[in-house]
């Protein structure tokens, strides 16, 4: 008797309720866990914690992680903003970049309120496009060198898989209303600036390109043989592109077959400008 009672008393004072016969108890204010109590026969009681409320005894606690997986767009939106900004660059091209923007959502094959959801405006979507295409055409500068082992090799390919991402139809572009200052593409054109310096520089240094050029000539005339004609009658004028850069590719290999009037064109020259 002595006992139970020195262990009914002990378990009021820890706040826990014991079973009448069972010799365990379930710890007040907790809705799971369990709490086993053994008698020793001296008066004192053991007690092995299990469940959450061991978890409590040990300081631990189960954090919610729904917020941070909230936190991450889903995978159908990022999907859908992709397919807006590949539309919108589409339609870019070939319609100049004031075209509707209801055209573009359903190019995008989205509704209105998805377009608008993520970019709210004419100038949010031109920033992301114009991003886009740096972007890309910076990679395929790395592809290219990546790929061929010849200096002037890896410059041809360049520009020609930069004439593939429709690089000259930034020009109309960024000629509207929108920041063309933002930290975003100021960054992206100089990743891309320096890209192509680094191909003009191997292939000068292999004495494979003339040396009375410099970087801004290889910008501009990639720019103007690659800028498109939107709304113009001729179409399927694009398919001379490429024809028409090789004709230029050919002009830069050395020995030079003439001497070039002017200057050449700088990265400072066109900033300039």
């Amino acid at each position: 008797m002595e006992t139970v009672a020195k262990g009914a008393a002990q378990a009021a004072v820890t706040g826990n309720t014991a079973q009448p016969g069972t010799g365990s108890a379930t710890p007040a204010g907790t809705d799971s866990g369990r709490v086993t109590r053994t008698d020793t026969g001296s008066g004192s009681v053991t007690r092995t914690r299990t469940g959450r409320v061991a978890e409590a005894a040990a300081g631990k606690s189960a954090a919610p992680t729904a917020s941070c997986r909230a936190a991450r767009p889903r995978a159908d939106a990022l999907r859908n903003r992709e397919r807006i900004v590949s539309a919108a660059r589409e339609l870019f091209v070939e319609s100049g970049p004031d075209v509707a923007l209801d055209d573009v959502a359903r190019r995008a094959g989205v509704g209105n309120a998805t377009l608008y959801r993520n970019f709210p405006d004419r100038a949010a979507l031109t920033h992301e496009v114009v991003l886009a295409v740096t972007s890309r055409t910076t990679l395929r500068a790395g592809e290219a060198v990546a790929a061929e082992s010849d200096p002037f090799a890896a410059l041809s390919r360049f520009v020609h898989a930069a004439a593939d991402e429709r690089i000259g139809a930034l020009c109309p572009m960024i000629s509207g209303v929108f920041d063309k200052d933002h930290p975003d593409l100021l960054a992206e054109r100089d990743r891309l600036e320096a890209a192509v310096a680094g191909l003009v520089s191997r292939a000068q240094s292999a004495g494979r390109l003339r040396t009375d050029i410099a970087v801004g000539d290889v910008l501009v005339a990639l720019s103007q043989l690659t800028r498109p004609l939107p709304g113009i009658a001729c179409q399927g004028i694009d398919r001379f592109t490429h024809r028409h850069l090789q004709l230029f590719l050919d002009g830069l290999e050395t020995p030079a077959r003439s001497e070039l009037p002017g200057s050449a064109a700088t990265l400072e020259d066109l900033r300039r400008s």
